[in-house]
């Protein structure tokens, strides 16, 4: 009985057993899936994770950048831009933010940052290129506007303004007038176009401008500079009533500057001696309340023939406010015009003028150098090289000292310093105007016909620049084509003045025309 029970158990499980699928497989399979999909889903979270993450942190950069921009926190903004960027170093979004913020703390980088951003245009390139004397940038800049775009009034304003600091006149007046043409309301485009007619050697451009600026005398933003040009446009003309009445407006506006206060004693010395000094008298105690303004007016004196009064009015300040730089600069320099060397040498042979010890030097050389002594040479050589290699490197520096040169007729040092300062973009063309005045004065025709043709390079459109390089082309025999073809384009430009004439003149002479020249 009981093994008739134990087999029919067996049967039982054995049935059971049959009747069950194997799972094993299945199970196994499941679990080599699951590994599968877990690694999978494990190399995603490591693949994306840091992405995501990443992406969530530049976006809170970029708007924590934002917000700090908006409330002019520019120090905090430039540092989470730049936060953005170790994160994303293509955010065009951290690059705009970056160029703003330089830009509005008056940095240099704003043109690196500009130039990264491609959503910024080619103007705005090139209009922080120019703020910060990047010529080379600017030019670039405005070469890849597309020519469709030439034609605006934006892009006429910025290629003005690297026109002017090309020293390319025609080139400021034809820009800013195309620019004027463009948008003829605009305040500002006539503001600047007035502000350089008024200069006009054209008495038509001249009155126009005139009257552009009266108008824009009663708009705020633009009062205080039209009077300014109102008021040396008449002190020019000598239009004295008219001088009076633009003086004591622009000493009533709120934009009124120390340097406005000089260019009213600037009329009042030639309209009226009693309202001259009466106003001398009360700008006095005002400048010597801050050195800049003191050295300021010390140096209107020494302008205008007063180097007797700025010595003797120094004299009775504070040596705190005299023996220190910039003061004491335009001390030396009153010095210098009175021809007073010795005192020249014992005001420039101690101390130190800091920032500015290389024009403390170069004083020193020259007061050395007109004592005429028998070691004057070898001395004034010694300072002179101190002084020349304290501003080496330093743009600023070096045109203040080749001026120096220029002013005091020293011209083989003159020469090398304007060489050095020709090289800036930004200071080109006073160097070479200033080294052609130097190779006329040695009759160095060769120099001055190389100078000649960088000027033309620099300023093509000025007709005068265009025949004094064609004239030396014909005289010295040197391309001679061209100077042919430049003399005739400047004599279209401008057919009565007599340079051009004479250059036109020239040229027809040395292609067998002489008779056309006379004609």
């Amino acid at each position: 009985m009981a093994e008739s029970r134990t087999h029919v158990y067996r049967r039982r499980r054995a049935k059971r057993g049959r009747s069950r699928p194997p799972d094993r497989p299945n199970r196994t399979i499941l679990l080599v899936l699951g590994l599968i999909g877990g690694f999978a889903l494990g190399l995603l979270v490591l693949a994306v994770g840091p992405k995501a993450v990443n992406a969530w942190k530049k976006s809170h950069s970029v708007s924590r950048a934002e917000e700090n921009l908006k409330q002019g926190k520019f120090s905090a903004a430039i540092d989470s831009a730049q936060q953005a960027l170790r994160f994303d170093r293509d955010s065009l979004a951290a690059f705009r933010i970056l160029a703003e913020a330089t830009e509005k703390q008056n940095q240099a980088e704003t043109v690196r940052w500009r130039a990264e951003n491609e959503i910024d245009s080619q103007l705005n390139l090139a209009s922080a290129a120019l703020r910060f004397g990047q010529l080379d940038i600017a030019r670039k800049a405005l070469a890849n506007v597309p020519k469709e775009s030439r034609d605006s009034a934006a892009y006429n304003v910025v290629a003005g303004w690297l026109a002017r600091a090309q020293g390319d006149e025609a080139g400021v007046d034809r820009h800013f007038a195309a620019a004027v043409e463009k948008e003829p309301k605009n305040e500002l485009y006539q503001f600047n176009l007035a502000v350089l007619r008024i200069k006009s050697a054209d008495p038509e451009r001249r009155a126009a401008a005139r009257e552009s600026l009266e108008r824009l005398a009663k708009v705020a933003p633009f009062r205080a500079g039209s009077l300014r040009a109102l008021l040396s446009d008449a002190v020019a003309r000598r239009d004295l009533a008219a001088a009076e009445r633009y003086a004591q407006e622009l000493q009533m506006t709120a934009q009124v500057t120390f340097s406005d206060y000089l260019l009213c004693l600037d009329f009042y010395k030639k309209l009226d001696e009693k309202k001259f000094t009466a106003l001398l008298d009360k700008v006095k105690p005002v400048a010597a309340r801050l050195s800049s303004d003191l050295a300021l007016l010390l140096a209107w004196m020494n302008d205008n023939a007063m180097a007797t009064e700025v010595l003797r009015w120094t004299e009775k300040l504070p040596a705190e406010k005299t023996t220190n730089p910039p003061p004491a600069i335009e001390i030396a320099n009153a010095l210098t015009l009175q021809k007073n060397w010795s005192r020249l040498r014992r005001w420039t042979r101690n101390g130190s003028w800091s920032e500015y010890e290389y024009l403390r030097l170069a004083y020193q050389a020259y007061a050395v150098r007109q004592t005429r002594q028998s070691s004057a040479d070898a001395e004034f050589v010694s300072l002179w090289h101190a002084a020349d290699r304290a501003c080496e490197e330093n743009p600023e520096r070096e045109i203040r000292l080749a001026r120096l040169a220029s002013k005091w007729n020293l011209p083989t040092q003159a020469e090398q310093l304007w060489l050095r300062v020709a090289q800036n973009p930004l200071t080109r063309r006073e160097a070479l105007d200033a080294l052609l005045e130097i190779y006329r004065a040695t009759n160095d025709l060769p120099n001055l016909y190389l100078t000649a043709m960088r000027l033309h390079e620099a300023s093509p459109d000025e007709p005068l620049l265009a025949a004094e390089y064609a004239r030396l082309s014909l005289v010295l025999d040197r391309n001679a084509k061209e100077g042919q073809r430049v003399a005739q384009e400047a004599f279209e430009q401008a057919p009565s003045e007599p340079l051009c004439v004479s250059a036109q003149a020239l040229s027809l002479h040395s292609l067998g025309r002489a008779a056309e020249g006379i004609d």
